[in-house]
């Protein structure tokens, strides 16, 4: 889901070869960025919910987990409006003569359409925050299995001699 979210942030892009507002931007394209950036969220409120209701939210880790799940959720929410938007000024911009209005516009597409991939970007950020933490944690699970799974058991070494008693 990470590498989706990250993958997606590099490829959707607004500007041309020249890193300009194309003159005819697509209506449609940016709409599609808009609609895959809404499945991307779908997938990770959902992956969240179900953290959310798991019993291993209540342990420290878990708790970790949820709070980069949590961030991760709401940043994903916030990147299909900005797409949207982008979509629809590419739809007033087609419409429009002025060369103010054109202007405008376009600097708002551009802002708008950054927004979102960076929406995206800081999505796939916690996804990646939230495994490193699951895997450090599982790391150490493992190792303390290999400490359980010894024959014989630690035990501390025999008191010394001539140690001081009251």
């Amino acid at each position: 889901m990470r590498d989706k979210l990250h993958n997606a942030a590099q490829q959707w892009e607004l500007l041309d070869e020249n890193g300009r507002v194309p003159t005819a931007p697509s209506y449609t394209a940016l709409l599609q960025h808009a609609a895959g950036a809404q499945d991307l969220s779908r997938h990770v409120v959902r992956m969240a919910a179900d953290f959310a209701r798991s019993p291993h939210r209540i342990t420290r880790t878990g708790s970790t987990l949820l709070q980069h799940l949590a961030t991760a959720a709401t940043m994903s929410s916030h990147a299909a409006p900005h797409f949207a938007e982008t979509a629809e000024r590419a739809l007033s911009l087609a419409r429009s003569a002025n060369p103010t209005d054109r202007h405008y516009l376009s600097d708002r597409m551009v802002i708008d359409h950054a927004s979102a991939r960076a929406f995206l970007q800081r999505t796939s950020e916690s996804l990646r925050d939230a495994a490193k933490e699951l895997d450090e944690h599982l790391g150490f699970q493992r190792f303390l299995s290999t400490l359980t799974r010894r024959e014989s058991p630690l035990s501390l070494p025999p008191p010394r001699p001539g140690g001081r008693h009251r």
